[in-house]
């Protein structure tokens, strides 16, 4: 499931977060999530992202954002689209603390906008949706992050 760079960024992760970040913190100071960042604020979802919790992120890097259609978070991050912004961001979060370990092929889960998503294991990689879980099991004081490499787009 790691690569060389994804066993960096999860280094990152955890020796910056040391488990007294919230999610939304863990995100900020690590680099790697400017545009998700970005787009929570546009959301206004800060503060349920930094409540108690616990909460399960699907956290898209930037280089997901980048896999879009061209000028599609642009457009997502205007104000007249933020209810379709926010139903796509409330699609990478769970309620609970749910582990890589807590997995299975075929499990679907609930997420926060009241859509599944659909865990895949393949070839010892896990995929929820066809978004690839690059980094696993990112602990934060609210919650756990998985980074993926897609935007999961709610059907």
């Amino acid at each position: 499931m790691r690569s060389l760079s994804n066993k960096r960024l999860a280094s990152k992760l955890t020796i910056k977060n040391k488990y007294i970040m919230n999610i939304v913190e863990t995100a900020v100071n690590h680099g790697s999530f400017k545009t998700l960042v970005t787009a929570v604020k546009a959301a206004d979802l800060v503060d349920t992202l930094s409540s108690e919790g616990p909460l399960t992120v699907f956290a898209p890097i930037d280089d997901a954002f980048g896999k879009l259609p061209e000028g599609t978070v642009e457009t997502l991050v205007k104000s007249e689209n933020k209810k379709q912004l926010t139903s796509i961001l409330t699609y990478h979060v769970l309620v609970g603390k749910i582990m890589s370990t807590d997995l299975s092929d075929g499990m679907k889960a609930e997420t926060v906008n009241g859509k599944e998503v659909t865990v895949h294991l393949k070839e010892g990689k896990v995929f929820i949706n066809d978004a690839e879980v690059v980094v696993a099991d990112v602990e934060t004081d609210n919650g756990i992050i998985h980074v993926v490499n897609k935007v999961i787009m709610p059907a």
